[in-house]
């Protein structure tokens, strides 16, 4: 989120109506489901729901996966010049065995690619898949920008086709290294899954990657001169990441989960938004579905899809803040469809799609379509930026088993940058239970971050953290560290330890919880 949109906007549309502070505030009611009692709750599990397959299909087998080595050289450590070497892939992810095309660009003689698959493999946290022979070095042209929509891309000759056969599902960091050994670079793809039934699926957020990548001046923040009134109104797959040395946020937001789900061994099937949004069957019996740290944009097919699967039984975890606030739409390119996003915000009525009849390109909380994010997680963006301690509201949550967490304990630095809250006014699908209600200062105002669990009819539960600093926090181990917030190994512990009780309970089949 941009610090001059801080500011959620106050919509003008008629708003729900209000619950009363026990709905908000208390424990999901009981749902008309017979469900036996577990630790002071009812969790219904997918052998008890009729229709719903209880085994994962067959895929990957993720506690197999992690019994191969690792690789501890796979980071990047010479960087290098911005352009010395950078490259992109002509799909976001690809079927194992489909093949993709990179399109790299560098100063060098040579280069080689090697792919590198995240996840534990003994706290190497990648594998090394695959590695391409010396490649012909091509220094390709500078960017082209569309002035109608303010889009920087590439217009770049293919210099690899890359083939997968063989490569297990999961996601993927290239590493393009040039043979005189003076640059290095990534380019993130994922090798997706044929199916999600009876797998929690991680979902990888690459349409918010994209919207922050400045990769050739603009992105849809700010324009290549820093101003906000020449943001991108459209912007492009056909260009590398410019952030984090290629692999934009995927390093800080995502990889820390993927690491502790592949450790634990757990059923998992990986998939990027845009494949949620342009298969409808995508996520048909899933056990549950992570959005992770910062998920900020979604087309409404996404949302459509998540929604029905949710209400279909498939857990939801948003283990972030300010998830599907951005309504986009993707558009084809010269390289394949879905290779433009286009969001162009408070100016949605100059969008000519929106003019032909399409959905405004705008926040989804706002007029025309109102569509709050609430209905989905239960929570509500409420602003950036702020830095402040997780309180503890309900020690007695199963989510929060093992924690030796009380009433009142506090994380320093858990929430931020951007959070989320209970707002009456957008009330959730369902009671909530607050599990954490941190107080925040917001622009000299006091508010607060909430962390809800709630139950749906169908089964599914729904977990928000309200804080984007969730997954970072996956990686706190030891003293307050400055490169992670300030967060420390006590909050690490307990982000852990609550993720890892959230991702078993999630990966065995709907999670509904009857008040204790």
């Amino acid at each position: 989120m941009d610090p001059e949109e801080q500011r959620p906007p106050r919509d003008t549309a008629a708003k729900p109506r209000r619950p009363g502070r026990r709905a908000v505030l208390g424990m999901a009611a009981g749902l008309a489901l017979p469900l036996p009692a577990v630790a002071g709750h009812g969790v219904a599990r997918a052998s008890e729901l009729p229709g719903r397959p209880t085994p994962p299909d067959a895929g990957l087998d993720v506690a197999q996966e992690n019994t191969r080595p690792g690789d501890d050289g796979w980071r990047v450590v010479r960087p290098g010049a911005p352009s010395a070497v950078e490259g992109f892939a002509s799909r976001t992810s690809v079927l194992p065995g489909d093949p993709f095309d990179l399109h790299v660009s560098t100063r060098s003689a040579a280069y080689t690619v090697s792919a590198y698959r995240i996840g534990w493999y003994g706290g190497a946290r990648a594998r090394l898949v695959w590695r391409s022979a010396p490649q012909t070095g091509l220094r390709q042209p500078a960017a082209v920008f569309e002035a109608s929509t303010r889009t920087a891309r590439t217009d770049w000759r293919p210099t690899l086709r890359v083939d997968t056969t063989g490569w297990p599902e999961g996601c993927y960091l290239l590493r393009l290294d040039t043979t005189d050994g003076q640059a290095q670079r990534f380019v993130p793809v994922t090798v997706r899954s044929r199916s999600t039934a009876g797998r929690l699926v991680i979902v990888n957020a690459v349409a918010t990657w994209q919207a922050y990548n400045r990769w050739g001046g603009p992105d849809l923040y700010r324009g290549a001169t820093g101003k906000k009134d020449a943001r991108s109104l459209a912007v492009s797959f056909d260009r590398p990441y410019a952030a984090r040395n290629g692999a934009g946020q995927f390093f800080m937001f995502e990889a820390p989960l993927v690491a502790l789900a592949e450790r634990m061994g757990l059923p998992l099937a990986y998939v990027t938004g845009i494949d949620v949004a342009r298969e409808p069957g995508l996520l048909r019996w899933a056990s549950g579905i992570v959005s992770l740290g910062h998920d900020e944009y979604w087309s409404p097919e996404q949302r459509v899809h998540v929604l029905r699967a949710r209400d279909h039984g498939a857990n939801l975890a948003v283990l972030g803040a300010n998830c599907c606030y951005r309504r986009v739409r993707f558009e084809p390119s010269a390289l394949g469809a879905d290779r433009t996003m286009v969001c162009f915000k408070a100016d949605y009525e100059a969008d000519p799609g929106y003019r032909a009849g399409l959905p405004p390109t705008t926040d989804f909380r706002r007029p025309p379509l109102p569509q709050p994010e609430s209905e989905l997680h239960g929570l509500m963006y409420d602003g950036f930026p702020v830095d402040a301690p997780y309180v503890v509201a309900d020690p007695s949550h199963w989510l929060l088993a093992g924690t030796g967490a009380r009433t009142g304990d506090a994380f320093a630095h858990l929430v931020g940058v951007e959070y989320d809250r209970v707002n009456p006014a957008y009330p959730p699908p369902a009671p909530v239970e607050v599990i954490a209600r941190s107080p925040v200062i917001r622009d000299n105002q006091r508010t607060q971050a909430d962390t809800v669990y709630f139950t749906m009819p169908s089964g599914a539960g729904v977990f928000a953290t309200g804080t984007m600093r969730w997954v970072e926090a996956l990686n706190a181990t030891g003293g307050p560290d400055k490169s992670n917030h300030g967060m420390d190994g006590r909050t690490g512990a307990f982000v852990r330890t609550v993720t890892e009780n959230l991702l078993h309970t999630f990966s065995r089949g709907p999670a509904a919880c009857t008040p204790r």
